[in-house]
């Protein structure tokens, strides 16, 4: 009998690795469903091609009991020559969420996913900026140097030049907004970003135009914001806006 993860709690979707990463997707989620569905029944089978992804796939049944009996029972079973290697998935499935807790849980249960890839993309690009920038022999442990608050507003010095860029700075609940049109004003863009849970106001800078902050209650709200505003063409030419994270 196979032995189950003791540190992941029990979840009705099943983590498969360690698979034939040169089978075809679709080719991949027949066999799958073919063996699983013997364990219960599978809402959604998730495989993705992306050069991360590949390797692994997740089986959504509609119970804990299914998933366990299947982890417990085909663990290390070969498919196409690979012995597979399986435990419970870390997180809720979308389909397991949207069952339980409907569209409203699973907006929620999103905006959580994007801010966590946000977040690891922003430490991620700040390690490997801390890499380009030590010098030969320095230790791993070197700090980067420290950014203050509204630093988007000014040039960065050569001592603080090991810091996130701004596209991958970790969520919170301010957006900084640059390149917008100069007839941007304060209720054409409420008119726009007040539309999101949360907004609390536009601030403008004095003598600055083209940019502009806009502040929420929490980060979900600027979340969802900056997610569908990015990019958005604005102003009579229809120029892209750019919308990130205001720096901490």
């Amino acid at each position: 009998m196979a032995t189950i993860s003791a540190t992941i709690p029990p979840s009705p979707t099943v983590y498969v690795r360690n698979l034939e990463e040169r089978i075809k997707v679709d080719q991949l989620k027949v066999a799958l469903e073919e063996i699983f569905s013997e364990y219960g029944n599978i809402i959604e089978i998730v495989a993705k091609t992306n050069l991360k992804a590949k390797g692994q796939a997740f089986i959504v049944f509609d119970d804990v009991e299914s998933a366990t009996r299947a982890i417990d029972e085909i663990n290390g079973f070969e498919l196409f020559d690979k012995p597979m290697v399986l435990d419970y998935a870390k997180t809720r499935s979308d389909a397991t969420v949207l069952r339980e807790g409907g569209n409203d849980e699973l907006e929620i249960h999103k905006r959580r996913r994007l801010a966590e890839k946000e977040r690891k993309q922003a430490h991620e690009a700040l390690e490997a900026q801390k890499k380009l920038k030590r010098p030969p022999g320095a230790p791993d442990t070197a700090r980067p140097a420290k950014t203050t608050k509204g630093a988007g507003l000014k040039p960065t010095s050569g001592a603080a030049a090991a810091v996130i860029p701004d596209e991958y700075l970790p969520p919170n609940k301010i957006l900084f907004l640059r390149d917008l049109p100069d007839s941007a004003d304060q209720d054409s863009l409420t008119a726009v970003f007040g539309r999101f849970e949360g907004f609390q106001e536009v601030r403008l800078v004095p003598g600055r135009k083209g940019i502009a902050f806009v502040e929420y209650e929490n980060e979900s709200g600027a979340i969802s914001a900056k997610e569908a505003t990015s990019g958005m063409p604005m102003g009579s030419e229809g120029k892209p806006i750019r919308v990130t994270y205001q720096r901490q």
